[in-house]
């Protein structure tokens, strides 16, 4: 295992404890204490995957995650205790792949880092499949090239919202529980923590729907789950 992280955590305690667990894991960890020493460290170093505190002098991590965006598509790990910043850094316009809530355990980060980079990796693979495209409504889904239009617009989704789209479209009118989302896009075991799906379809909508509050891609089956309506 040779995959380079950058940890930004302005935290001595935190950046020390999670840069001394990451290298016993086998990884090269490279840490930055504030947003500035963060932007000069990705554009030196060849980074596989960020793990990034939101509450950051110089450049917060909102902007962090912006000006890498410009550039990169690496995998973005945000770390934070305020459910509204996540939601800004995994929204439109910010990018962020996953974040994990402070406080949080170092046997859930290291599964949030190696899942992150297995989806990385798997995104960058060469694809000679022939053309497959799912459409519903006015959507255009092609899974090969992972990319979405809506009347020939393109939308910007990030990995997940990406995966989740495609297993719901792909599964006309199945209904999929929250666990069942969680466990099929994250490959990770469901333990009822139900806002990191929240999160993710709620933005999924404001970038699909012509009314996130009345959606007619992604219905939402209470008590239950969500499935893709493919009626008109």
């Amino acid at each position: 295992m040779n995959e380079s992280i950058l940890l930004v955590e302005d935290d001595t305690q935190i950046n020390e404890m999670v840069a001394s667990h990451l290298k016993r894991e086998g990884y090269t960890v490279f840490t930055a204490f504030d947003g500035q020493e963060a932007l000069d460290l990705f554009a030196q170093q060849s980074i596989d995957l960020i793990i990034l505190d939101l509450m950051l002098p110089a450049y917060n991590g909102l902007d962090i995650v912006q000006l890498i965006r410009r550039e990169s598509m690496l995998p973005i790990l945000i770390m934070s205790a305020k459910d509204s910043d996540v939601d800004k850094a995994l929204g439109l316009g910010f990018g962020a792949d996953d974040y994990i809530g402070k406080p949080f355990s170092l046997i859930e980060l290291t599964a949030r880092v190696k899942a992150a980079l297995r989806r990385s990796k798997q995104y960058s693979l060469p694809n000679e499949e022939k053309e497959q495209v799912v459409s519903v409504h006015d959507l255009r889904i092609d899974l090969n090239n992972f990319s979405v239009s809506k009347k020939g617009e393109p939308i910007n989704l990030t990995a997940k919202e990406f995966q989740i789209l495609s297993l719901l479209a792909t599964s006309p009118n199945q209904v999929f529980t929250k666990g069942q989302l969680f466990e099929s896009v994250w490959k990770e075991v469901y333990y009822g923590d139900d806002n990191v799906i929240n999160v993710h379809i709620r933005r999924l909508r404001e970038k699909i729907e012509d009314d996130a509050s009345a959606p007619k891609y992604i219905k939402t089956i209470w008590g239950i789950g969500y499935k893709m309506e493919m009626h008109t």
